[in-house]
């Protein structure tokens, strides 16, 4: 890609639609390609090549299967976009190169080497699996996907001057959930604030959920955690976030987040004690009565119940985190939120 830069209006980054990873990339790699400053034709097409999809992490052993199963179902993919009239709903794509299997495993079983694959590429050309491009010097051998962007798509993506959200590819290398593409793109909206609040309501929405994940611990296991752990490790944010309850029901996630530093190595003397870490020697012994009395009060706080295993009931949590507390080693890990409780060893 000559552009890592990706541009798309605010609507299309709260919208509704569900990708998979791969198809994600691919529309990434495309709306790169987008000039920032010009009228764009609404039936251009944009290639993506090898080298694109290995630059976001794809294995290059495995990037022709790759991009071949994000192109299988990309073109019935829709997505759902808030407007002033109401919910208008369109496709991504007006057409997409798809290419039929058997004809391409057949001819991937004449020409099975890399040194083979522009005559490869002249034999799916014959098949009108794939254009030619008379613009591009070379012999096209990395070209493999040829997309077009639904003309309902153009508005969104397309001369934006104002609402609108700016994302470098190189930030989200090697992303493999769906869902950390869009929670990034979320928090690059508020990049300059470094803070993002959405409704739990609104991100099932946006995620396409439906009826997936209805126990709130399985969202915040496989939806909340996965993308936020992903980012923390693959991306140039650290992200922490804090969900928010109403009674007994979670309503909003809050998500706070800034650019990582550059690591600073520094030499500590064997028995100083980090200013983030716990003593090794502080544990606090409870009575029976403060063993339930502060298992009950952690067990009040969100940061706490982040903690609870899918689908664990109350009381048994509870009781968990008793023994946690009772326990020399385990202890440490709920000091923190103990002195948020005003407990004073």
């Amino acid at each position: 890609m000559k552009n890592d830069l990706v541009v798309m209006d605010n609507n299309l980054i709260r919208a509704s639609y569900k990708l998979t990873a791969n198809e994600m990339r691919l529309v990434l790699c495309a709306l790169a390609q987008i000039p920032k400053d010009a009228e764009v034709d609404p039936g251009k097409a944009y290639y993506i090549t090898k080298e694109d999809f290995v630059k976001l992490g794809v294995e290059p052993k495995n990037v022709a299967r790759e991009i071949r199963e994000a192109c299988s179902e990309l073109l019935n993919r829709i997505v759902v976009v808030d407007t002033a009239m109401g919910k208008l709903k369109f496709h991504w794509l007006h057409s997409v190169l798809h290419f039929k299997s058997e004809i391409f495993e057949r001819l991937k079983k004449e020409y099975p080497n890399s040194k083979n694959d522009e005559e490869f590429i002249q034999q799916l050309r014959k098949y009108n699996l794939l254009d030619s491009l008379p613009i591009i010097a070379k012999s096209d051998d990395n070209i493999v996907a040829r997309i077009v962007f639904h003309e309902n798509m153009i508005p969104y993506i397309s001369q934006l001057k104002e609402q609108f959200t700016k994302l470098n590819l190189k930030d989200v290398f090697q992303f493999s959930s769906f869902y950390s593409f869009r929670f990034y793109l979320m928090m690059m909206q508020f990049k300059e604030t470094g803070f993002c609040k959405i409704s739990i309501a609104e991100l099932r929405d946006s995620l396409d959920l439906n009826n997936k994940y209805q126990l709130f611990a399985d969202l915040k296991k496989w939806v909340i955690d996965t993308a936020i752990d992903e980012i923390n490790e693959k991306s140039p944010h650290t992200v922490g976030y804090e969900l928010i309850k109403k009674g007994r029901t979670y309503t909003h996630l809050e998500l706070r987040f800034k650019e990582k530093k550059a690591e600073i190595k520094t030499v500590k003397c064997p028995n100083t004690i980090d200013m983030f870490e716990e003593p090794k020697d502080t544990f606090i012994k409870m009575s029976d009565s403060q063993l339930d009395t502060f298992a009950s009060k952690l067990a009040d706080l969100g940061e706490v119940q982040a903690m609870a295993n899918v689908g664990e009931e109350m009381p048994s949590f509870k009781a968990r985190l008793r023994s946690i507390l009772k326990d020399p080693e385990k202890q440490k890990i709920l000091i923190p939120y103990l002195k948020k409780l005003g407990f004073k060893p």
